[in-house]
């Protein structure tokens, strides 16, 4: 009885450690799951720096859709035009839009930041809320990343959107900025973004990308009302982003 009873425990103590051992895999495949859900890339994306018909329709499908972050870029207007496209849209999704001007929209409709687009560019005196900016200059980010929660790195492509915007930076210029750890999760790629390049973006180590004109170039606002092909276009782009 005394042998059984010791090849019982023997048992015991054996499965305890198998167990252990799967507990201590199961630990770290969650704790790889968290990291390479943290090393996802962030999808922003910027609106037309125009106003249109559908537009109000269009956001709130992308948002429904699942987009994360909205910046409204639209520079020259009056603000009574933002605050119109705002008034259209479900309050629910004002915590998920950036402003790029008429910085008040932010408190008075209680967005979620506000950007600059100037390196000259200050944030209001006494603001405390989000903020990013937009940096055209390597030598410039390193500063402008302790002053913002991410900053927008232009121009990377050639602009889809604006001929004028060429390539600012060569290959080579950016894989050194990667390497000294200037290109981060903090830095998103911008201009001339879309969903074949998406993959170099990522590989450069930019923890997010702003999509603009290859969305927006998916809809003629002057002649169409249908919008799906817009849709289903983020969809793709989400896909290449996770």
């Amino acid at each position: 009885m005394q042998i059984k009873k010791m090849r019982f425990l023997k048992k015991n103590a054996n499965n305890t450690k198998k167990n252990g051992k799967v507990t201590d895999k199961s630990k770290k495949s969650s704790k790889f799951a968290r990291r390479n859900e943290k090393l996802s890339m962030k999808l922003i994306v910027m609106t037309k720096s125009t106003f249109f018909v559908e537009e109000d329709k269009i956001l709130q499908a992308l948002f429904d859709e699942g987009l994360e972050t909205l910046h409204l870029y639209k520079p020259g207007w009056e603000p009574v035009y933002s605050e119109r496209l705002l008034t259209l849209l479900p309050e629910e999704y004002y915590k998920r839009i950036c402003v790029h001007d008429h910085f008040y929209l932010k408190e008075e409709y209680r967005l979620r930041g506000i950007h600059l687009d100037r390196s000259d560019q200050q944030a209001p005196k006494g603001y405390k809320g989000k903020l990013s900016r937009t940096c055209h200059k390597l030598e410039e980010l390193r500063q402008m990343k302790k002053e913002a929660d991410y900053v927008f790195l232009q121009n990377i492509f050639d602009s889809q959107s604006n001929p004028d915007d060429r390539q600012s930076f060569t290959e080579e210029e950016l894989h050194q900025a990667s390497r000294q750890g200037l290109i981060d999760r903090h830095v998103y790629a911008l201009g001339g973004i879309n969903i074949d390049n998406v993959r170099t973006a990522k590989d450069l180590g930019f923890g997010g990308v702003v999509i603009c004109g290859d969305l927006w170039n998916r809809f003629d606002i002057h002649q169409q009302t249908d919008f799906k092909e817009l849709i289903a276009h983020f969809e793709r782009l989400r896909k290449a982003v996770g």
